[in-house]
């Protein structure tokens, strides 16, 4: 259905992912072609924001119109307009709700009824007997009807051989012109065997650089203000740039990377001074922003706070080892000041100090497995 057409809204703060399809809205006598918005939170948008039980009523009034009146007119706005003529329509209410009900599946992770038919697929052909069979029955059945052909993701054999495999010899499923013979069902058990081969070759190639997800949970680096002191055991907080851990840079030594970060930022020497000297790192934040900032340094700090970062963990090596534990976890710095480029907060901000913890956690490794070049 909509696949790869990813959009998104913010509700309170937080980032909701979405995805899109075209449908027509039907108001008054008229047809309009517009957008069909989906969201993770299960919301949708067809001129309004609606659940989903409210959007099958919007399916069932014909509000969303999967059944288009020959001669009626329809618009598709600011590009133009025209009457149907020769109508044909390829989608019927109850696909699009079923098809709806599997994009909010996707976007929040879970299988969709398609995934959920493979997999019962992979448990017949297991266990091959008549009750895992009526499993695979049912979770086809399951599948929106205008989405079966794409269930194997084969456009020359369509989804033929998952309906032979889910109706078994002597039976039949729409779509099968008359009951499966032995001929036809020893062909789909042969693809599904050529097809585990092409799934385990497809599998080596994928995972010959390594796994796209990490294999360790999250670790969120909150923002947290000691102002007695920092605990002795501070654990992954000590990943934190106000963190008193002094690193040199040139000639200087600085608190914290903090404390380097708003110094570096300007190139007055008053400005540097105070900021170097600041009680702590959020002292020396609000220091900084009175200070003239250098030239293009919007484009320099990554590059500015990289060097920082590796200077942080080979001049302090408990904080690396610290740094190291991390395993390959997706490192979330959260940080009130500027939540929207260093930190991430919910799904929003672009969590820029979380990726360079975790390109100088590689680094180090590198370093110490002899794999730099």
């Amino acid at each position: 259905m909509a696949g790869r057409h990813l959009t998104y809204r913010f509700a309170d703060g937080e980032r909701i992912p979405g995805t899109w399809r075209h449908v027509f809205i039907r108001n008054g006598s008229a047809y309009f072609l517009t957008d069909l918005l989906i969201y993770a939170d299960g919301l949708i948008d067809c001129w309004g924001l609606v659940t989903v039980d409210e959007f099958a009523e919007k399916l069932r009034t014909g509000w969303v119109a999967t059944e288009l009146e020959e001669g009626a007119e329809a618009s598709a706005h600011d590009v133009g307009g025209w009457r149907f003529t020769d109508v044909h329509s390829y989608m019927k209410q109850d696909w699009l709700l079923a098809e709806v009900r599997d994009e909010i599946e996707r976007l929040n992770g879970r299988p969709t009824s398609t995934e959920r038919c493979l997999t019962a697929v992979d448990s017949f052909l297991a266990d091959p007997t008549e009750a895992n069979r009526a499993g695979l029955r049912d979770a086809y059945l399951e599948i929106p009807e205008s989405m079966r052909r794409y269930a194997l993701g084969d456009m020359d054999r369509k989804d033929w051989p998952l309906k032979v495999l889910a109706a078994g010899p002597g039976g039949t499923l729409p779509g099968l012109p008359e009951p499966v013979d032995e001929k036809a069902y020893a062909h789909a058990l042969d693809y599904f065997s050529e097809r585990a081969e092409w799934g385990k070759v497809a599998e080596r190639r994928r995972t010959v650089d390594g796994p796209q997800e990490p294999r360790t949970p999250a670790i969120e680096l909150g923002q947290v203000f000691y102002p007695n002191g920092w605990p002795a055991d501070p654990g992954p907080l000590a990943l934190r740039n106000e963190y008193p851990a002094p690193i040199r840079v040139g000639d200087v030594e600085y608190p914290t990377v903090g404390h380097a970060y708003w110094t570096l930022s300007t190139d007055d020497p008053e400005h540097q001074a105070a900021i170097r000297s600041a009680k702590n790192a959020l002292e020396a934040r609000s220091l900084a922003q009175d200070a003239p900032r250098r030239a293009q340094w919007d484009e320099a700090r990554p590059a500015v706070m990289a060097q920082l970062l590796r200077a942080k963990y080979t001049q302090n090596p408990a904080l690396a080892e610290e740094l190291l534990s991390t395993g390959d976890a997706k490192l979330l710095y959260t940080d009130m000041g500027s939540p929207g480029y260093w930190g991430q907060h919910g799904r929003a901000g672009r969590n820029w100090m979380g990726r360079l913890l975790e390109l100088v956690r590689a680094e180090l490794l590198a370093d110490r497995a002899g794999l730099t070049p």
